[in-house]
């Protein structure tokens, strides 16, 4: 996080629309930004990777449809590049760059930009990860910006390759769905291992709590914050999209922009479950703690209880009087011990009664 600060700094007293990556403050393991060139009608799909130094020769033939897939945005040329390409607003290409952005929505005149963010699960640290997705959705083409390559959108390809794809018949604006809808499908995918997750530990604190899944339990629920920071927001830019008020979606896209928005009101109802849930497992593994404590505390009590008769009787005979009873008795020892089992044994049969010798009670 320090890191992301000394990038972020760098944008204090800048003016708005100043182009300044923000992100990954090691940029240095990233590979080079590529471009990924998708050219499609009904009939045809031509792919390609278009080369950096192609940019200033680019040309888009408006009787087909473009698909333009950049990963990687640390390079703040090459984007500069793209949105000079495409006329795109200063503070278009200045959001791209900032890899910290909520999922919103602003209308151009001639495109509208839309951003929302990836989710990735990690089993083994109980963790969420994300990359930001920029999208930005012309009457003829749309472009999509990624952090790096991660395979995201492999299944919308593949789609597209089928012989007769649907997705091919339908405008830009249709791709532009189905890359959403994937992301939202994804949504559902780490949903699902959170709640996998969140039950398998819910298990262990009733069978044996230890701080390890106290540990746990804040991950998941840290996870859980990350996901509902990311579609809270995402469902109200799904909703605008399905008011169509800037007329980049054909009527026939809407009632799928629709399917989306309740996928998008289920998660949050499944996610608002989840973090119950793990609400209630914080009072679990408090209350066993609590538990816990108290058996250690009357296992104390139940000892110090014991020896408190035979304390007794050992301070009243160790009094310095001359004549007090058995001084003189040749048993007298002995007799003492005996008082002090007798009481002792007692006691243990009074505290076995009521089961106060149990670990478990």
């Amino acid at each position: 996080m320090r890191k992301h600060k000394k990038i972020r700094n760098k944008k204090i007293g800048l003016p708005p629309g100043s182009l300044v990556y923000v992100g990954e403050a090691d940029v240095k393991h990233f590979d080079a930004v590529k471009i990924t060139q998708i050219t499609y009608d009904a009939d045809s799909i031509i792919e390609a990777e278009l080369a950096i130094g192609e940019l200033a020769n680019f040309k888009h033939d408006p009787s087909k449809k473009l698909w333009l897939n950049v990963h990687g945005v640390h390079d703040v040329d090459v984007i500069k590049k793209l949105g000079d390409l495409f006329n795109l607003h200063p503070l278009v290409i200045e959001d791209i760059l900032n890899t910290e952005q909520r999922p919103k929505i602003d209308e151009f005149g001639d495109y509208v930009f839309l951003e929302t963010r990836h989710f990735y699960y990690h089993p083994e640290s109980l963790s969420v990860s994300s990359e930001q997705i920029s999208m930005i959705l012309g009457k003829h083409f749309l472009l999509t910006f990624q952090e790096r390559s991660t395979g995201a959108f492999a299944p919308i390809r593949e789609r597209m390759r089928a012989s007769h794809a649907y997705i091919r018949e339908q405008g830009v604006d249709y791709l532009a769905y189905a890359l959403l809808d994937s992301v939202v499908d994804r949504y559902f995918s780490v949903l699902e291992a959170v709640s996998d997750a969140s039950e398998t530990l819910e298990e262990v604190l009733l069978a044996n709590p230890t701080n390890a899944e106290l540990h746990n339990i804040h991950q998941l629920k840290h996870a859980s914050i990350e996901l509902r920071r990311a579609v809270w927001p995402l469902r109200e830019v799904v909703n605008s999209l399905t008011r169509n008020e800037h007329g980049f979606f054909q009527p026939s896209t809407v009632p799928y922009l629709r399917d989306v928005y309740d996928h998008t009101v289920n998660f949050i109802e499944s996610l608002e479950s989840i973090r119950d849930s793990l609400s209630g497992m914080m009072d679990i593994y408090m209350a066993s703690v609590s538990q816990r404590v108290n058996l250690e505390v009357r296992a104390l009590t139940v000892v110090a209880m014991l020896f408190m008769p035979a304390t007794l009787i050992a301070g009243i005979f160790g009094m310095n009087f001359h004549w007090m009873p058995w001084i003189d008795e040749r048993n007298g020892f002995w007799w003492a011990l005996g008082i002090m089992s007798g009481i002792a044994l007692v006691m243990i049969l009074i505290f076995w009664r009521r089961q106060w010798l149990g670990s478990k009670t």
